[in-house]
């Protein structure tokens, strides 16, 4: 069965201040930071552990920075649509990560899910498909340039 495609409308201008966004792989690991609160609940500031541990091991046992098939398609999604806003698939080492992808053991956690924290400019007017709500923020595509990325929630509105 597939899934029915949601449109949403930008009803208001959104403009990005993050150049390089964090880029983390299943199984990566990272160091906890703070936890924001208000307006945007549920996102955690994170470092990558796997840059400073020894040989860079993942869980899988393979190293950060590896590739596999299976980190390259997920969900149906090419990993190109998600690089960072400079092109890259590295990104930043840190950035803010929703709480739900990250499995907690003290002051480190390891990355639940393949996680681009990639912001999109967006016009007014602009139409996109929704892909995945999450913590006030939405994944979405763009039709017109198939670039995916983040959007604040409060700047969309679903077409019905």
């Amino acid at each position: 069965m597939d899934e029915q495609i949601v449109e949403y409308i930008a009803i208001q201008d959104f403009r990005t201040d993050i150049q390089d966004p964090i880029v983390l792989q299943k199984g990566e690991r990272v160091i906890i930071g703070e936890e924001s609160t208000d307006p945007w609940p549920n996102w955690v500031f994170c470092t990558k552990a796997d840059d400073s541990i020894p040989g860079g091991a993942r869980t899988d046992g393979s190293k950060a920075g590896d590739l596999k098939a299976d980190d390259i398609k997920k969900g149906g999604l090419i990993a190109d649509g998600l690089k960072s806003n400079d092109g890259n698939t590295d990104g930043s080492h840190q950035g803010w990560v929703p709480k739900q992808i990250i499995h907690f053991s003290n002051q480190f956690g390891e990355i639940l899910e393949d996680y681009s924290a990639k912001e999109l400019d967006i016009d007014e007017g602009t139409i996109v498909e929704g892909i995945k709500e999450l913590n006030g923020w939405l994944l979405v595509k763009i039709q017109s340039t198939n670039e995916i990325g983040w959007v604040p929630m409060e700047n969309m509105k679903r077409v019905d």
